[in-house]
């Protein structure tokens, strides 16, 4: 049950599972109104909500129209969503309360449109509208849906599912930390204070849906601890600038502009100017980008298609860099099943000439800095892709590294990438391929799984080197549960994560 409970948060993006999880709570709120629990009756909260997500969608529409940008009717779910779980729903009396619900939403899509550099918006759509409406109309969101101890577990508890699929405990602990200690600092009596904060305060909503949002954190693991602990300070009650008190919806757009600082800040438009099989069922796209893409290998960036047919999974996903960082081109290396996603099949059925477009460049699945450091590289199915971006790094700069790669397939012909390994030998990659569902036909083969008897036999000083791990989920626990009982270090290994599979 957990491995098929598991199986659902990895396959399922990450944008749809804050949906849900967002649609859980007001579905659970709206019961509870019913049940006389809450103070909203059911009706007012459907209203709110639906005037909030009217408002969005039409504002998203035509800021998308008019900057030319791709639509995502997901995202702007999300943020009326939120919007509706933060705002009291009390306070959509009358016309004017009605007009005021609806300038909230569409100022929240304005923010992303207008409030951008690079095509990269700096804000939290939600977060925003919030501070603009406390100034504008003197409506101050309330933060209703984390001040119910009712709704408490069930915050939580979809909470932990969202930053489980981030990956993003550091981010969250970092935040919650920052927040207790400070509130408990200031505080005449830390207890109660800090009791207040976890039962009947915005920490845990703020801290699993709005700091969590993917383009307005920063993307590396350091400025990411920065930034939660910047929100968390300002989240306490007691901060303040002179006689100005920040909210949490301040403290957050505070730490995105810092986030900003930090972040990689531009959004790309790449055109299709190539696709070509590199083995069974997978398929190499080549781009031109609209201007210089800088990452280093072994990053990932969210795809965004315009078009897409409605599915279950939304219209934009997460792929790793296939190409060099020094090359011209862009490449994306995708694998396509029996019954793809309507994402793929629209990515497929892209003509040359088509467009797609790319941000949040991300990743610390990347080459360490010193040069002389050993390496070993473990990859399964299509998680072969950012080290084909390592070795196309290593064959074009001519850099030198000692690194052995063990790259496990089914069958020969879903190996990828072979004669990107081939030339990067040259550089010292050596390449191990593991076949686990024919006799090897290729050579320097093995046949069956990579298992600790293939590491230690092909790379008998697997102790000094620093392991990389890159393929579904499961073949990378299993992997590095492997490598931890023959006694590598758990610091001696990186593994790659992104949010969603495609």
């Amino acid at each position: 049950m957990i491995a098929v409970f598991k199986a659902f948060i990895d396959r399922t993006t990450m944008y749809r599972l804050v949906l849900y999880y967002l649609l859980t709570l007001l579905a659970a709120a709206v019961l509870l109104g019913a049940l006389g629990v809450l103070p909203y009756a059911p009706l007012v909260l459907l209203y709110a909500t639906g005037v909030l997500l009217a408002a969005a969608w039409i504002s998203n529409e035509i800021l998308a129209r008019f900057f030319g940008a791709a639509t995502n009717v997901e995202s702007a779910i999300i943020t009326a969503l939120i919007l509706a779980l933060i705002f009291s729903p009390l306070a959509i009396t009358g016309t004017g309360g009605v007009a005021a619900f609806a300038a909230i939403a569409a100022v929240a899509m304005a923010s992303k449109y207008l409030l951008s550099i690079e095509k990269k918006h700096i804000f939290n759509p939600a977060a925003f509208a919030a501070v603009f409406s406390a100034f504008a109309f003197g409506v101050p969101a309330t933060w209703w849906i984390g001040g119910n101890s009712v709704l408490l577990a069930l915050v939580i508890l979809g909470g932990v599912l969202v930053v489980y699929k981030l990956r993003r405990f550091d981010l969250v602990l970092a935040f919650g930390a920052a927040a207790l200690g400070t509130i408990a600092f200031t505080s005449l009596n830390p207890l109660i204070a800090i009791e207040g904060t976890l039962l009947h305060s915005a920490f845990f909503f703020l801290a699993f849906v709005m700091l969590t949002e993917p383009l307005t954190m920063p993307p590396t693991r350091r400025y990411r601890i920065v930034y939660g602990a910047l929100v968390g300070v300002l989240f306490a009650p007691a901060a303040h600038v002179g006689s100005f008190y920040f909210s949490p919806e301040l403290g957050l757009l505070v730490g995105n502009a810092f986030s900003y600082i930090v972040s990689p800040k531009r959004r790309y438009t790449l055109t299709l100017i190539e696709r070509h099989k590199l083995a069974r069922g997978i398929y190499e796209f080549v781009f031109r980008p609209d201007r210089r893409l800088d990452f280093a290998p072994g990053q990932y960036l969210e795809w965004t298609l315009a078009k897409v047919p409605f599915d279950s999974r939304g219209n934009r996903r997460y792929f790793t860099i296939a190409s060099a960082p020094h090359d011209e081109n862009v490449r994306l290396g995708v694998r396509f099943y029996e019954a793809p996603s309507a994402f793929k099949r629209a990515l497929g059925a892209l003509p040359r000439g088509g467009i797609i477009h790319a941000s949040s460049l991300a990743g610390e699945f990347t080459l360490p800095k010193d040069k002389k450091k050993k390496l070993a590289f473990i990859a399964g199915g299509v998680g072969i892709t950012p080290f084909a971006s390592m070795a196309r790094h290593l064959s074009s700069s001519g850099e030198s590294r000692d690194a052995v790669l063990l790259y496990a397939s089914r069958t020969a012909p879903e190996v990828a990438y072979q004669d990107v390994f081939a030339q990067a030998a040259r550089e010292g990659l050596r390449t191990v391929y593991a076949l686990t569902a024919e006799t090897p036909l290729l050579p320097g083969a093995h046949a069956g799984a990579i298992d600790a008897a293939l590491v230690t036999r092909e790379i008998p000083d697997y102790r000094e080197r620093l392991f990389y791990l890159s393929g579904p989920p499961g073949m990378v626990s299993g992997t590095k549960r492997m490598l931890l009982a023959l006694g590598v270090s758990r610091f001696s290994i990186k593994t790659d994560y992104f949010p969603g599979l495609a």
